[in-house]
């Protein structure tokens, strides 16, 4: 018996190794055809762990850096994935550009205007960046569009498990924002900030 459990643990990790590869190879193509039929310019080498949600409004932009990882499916981050990643633009003219070798867990990004992300960006899991309030703020005015503006997340930015950016923001290159944090305002280069709203911790 101590031999069987001795064993089983290093067989399941070898079985759950051997899934991850088998799905991450059979969602290549599939996503790939996906970005064909919705429009979106996908780069060469980009892995997907389960099925990313695309949605691009006609006459918008959404680009894909290569080399870039979306992990949707809950046992490909041990971390806790709730949900697909998704990635659409709203409207007409809107652009949703992201760099190379990003990494993406269950990150939601929704683009009215515009977002750009860098290289090397990590996104924890269950994150979100909205560059939209979607609705207006007074009750009169919940029927029609929010308002929105740019946001911008240079390269080497590190957002964690369940962070919120909203919309007009900079994120500067190298920062890292905290789990659990919401931005709604520019943060420098080469930080940590947390809070809600967040705010600058230390530099590193």
């Amino acid at each position: 018996m101590t031999a069987t459990r001795e064993l089983r643990g290093p067989l399941m990790g070898y079985l759950a190794r051997g899934r991850r590869a088998a799905a991450r190879t059979a969602y290549a193509p599939i996503m790939r055809l996906e970005a064909i039929l919705w429009g979106v310019e996908l780069g060469e080498s980009c892995i997907f762990y389960g099925r990313t949600r695309l949605h691009r409004s006609a006459h918008s932009r959404i680009a894909i850096g290569e080399h870039c990882e979306f992990r949707s499916a809950p046992w490909s981050n041990w971390a806790g994935i709730d949900r697909s990643c998704m990635l659409s633009t709203l409207h007409a003219s809107a652009v949703l550009t992201i760099g190379s070798r990003c990494g993406f867990s269950g990150t939601v990004i929704s683009a009215a205007e515009s977002i750009t992300i860098g290289d090397r960006v990590r996104c924890g899991v269950n994150s979100a960046i909205m560059d939209t309030d979607w609705h207006g703020l007074h009750p009169a005015d919940r029927a029609a569009r929010g308002r929105s503006a740019a946001v911008l997340i240079e390269d080497d930015v590190w957002i964690g498990a369940g962070a919120l950016v909203l919309k007009g923001v900079t994120i500067g290159r190298g920062t890292v924002v905290a789990a659990g944090s919401v931005v709604t305002r520019s943060l420098p280069p080469a930080v940590i900030a947390g809070g809600n709203p967040a705010r600058v911790i230390r530099e590193l």
